[in-house]
């Protein structure tokens, strides 16, 4: 089912998982400030479904994902302007990382500066052969400016990130995979299909648990293990209030009978 009426993005929503695509392959799905407020504005209305478990996030056309923030757009920027743009692209993917959903990158294609950037604010990454990533910010004369100093760092760590960083080299799916920036490779042609098993074997879960498990990951990766032991205590207890538990943990036994 098709909601809601975007220029750049096309949502649909399957009962508990949406897919949403973002459509502007003449520019190679390039982000500008339009479509990232439009991104924004799906992200929000999508919060607030209380049936929806995962969100799936792809592009248009077969070379790219993201390849990256609108450079013609940016070229022209003061420095203010340049901080309210950044300040934009990261509002929107802390939506995306702090998103009481599960939220998987669909990447089918360049992955680049804005692009990998989004792809890193998502839980999982599934790529394909063709997939390369990258932050090449440094050869345009920039920063990273979309979260890519801090996310990258905390899921390749500190050296793997500096390289990539400070080079702007760009990598194929497999170096991707292999240093854990992505999850999974899979060819072109299955890489939704893949995408959509994944988020079955999530939906299939008790709602309540998966949305804590994500939030437990989170702070403890923000706040350090010792807070983060607190939250999952936390977490644990507040799944017994549920009867999502209780029906859960019935049936478990009685299958066992």
């Amino acid at each position: 089912m098709v909601i809601l009426d975007y220029k750049y993005l096309e949502l649909d929503k399957e009962g508990k998982l949406a897919i949403l695509k973002i459509n502007r392959p003449e520019a190679l799905n390039a982000l500008n400030k339009e479509l990232l407020k439009e991104l924004r504005e799906a992200l929000e209305f999508l919060e607030e479904d209380n049936e929806l478990m995962v969100l799936i996030i792809t592009g248009a056309g077969e070379k790219a994902f993201v390849a990256g923030a609108d450079i013609g757009e940016m070229k022209g920027m003061s420095p203010l302007e340049a901080r309210e743009f950044a300040k934009l692209g990261n509002s929107v993917f802390s939506l995306i990382e702090k998103s009481n959903k599960v939220v998987i990158a669909a990447v089918n294609g360049y992955a680049l500066g804005g692009g990998n950037e989004l792809a890193l604010a998502c839980d999982i990454r599934l790529a394909t052969q063709k997939s390369r990533f990258g932050q090449p910010e440094v050869g345009l004369g920039i920063t990273a400016g979309f979260g890519g100093t801090q996310r990258l760092t905390k899921l390749v760590g500190a050296g793997r990130a500096k390289e990539l960083l400070l080079t702007g080299e760009l990598i194929g799916a497999e170096e991707a995979f292999r240093i854990g920036l992505v999850n999974k490779v899979v060819s072109g042609d299955q890489l939704l299909e893949e995408a959509r098993k994944l988020a079955e074997r999530i939906i299939k879960n008790d709602p309540l648990a998966v949305k804590l498990t994500k939030s437990a990951v989170n702070f403890g990766l923000e706040e350090g293990i010792e807070q983060g032991l607190f939250f999952e205590t936390n977490s644990f207890a507040l799944c017994f209030s549920s009867e999502g538990q209780r029906r859960r943990m019935e049936a478990f036994l009685e299958k066992n009978k």
